[in-house]
């Protein structure tokens, strides 16, 4: 029982930070645009044409 009183604040300690750090990267933009690296693989470059 006592292995849960330490597993448990732990779990939730992880739980909020991976929340915070999800909550900074949508601040910082990180989520912005999506479709763009999709599409870059797509776009043929000029050096690499040759």
């Amino acid at each position: 029982m006592s292995g849960l009183a330490i597993l448990i604040p732990i779990a939730l300690g992880m739980g909020l930070l991976g929340l915070v750090v999800f909550f900074w990267a949508m601040r910082s933009g990180q989520f912005e645009d999506l479709d763009g690296a999709a599409n870059r693989i797509l776009i043929e470059d000029e050096e690499d044409a040759e």
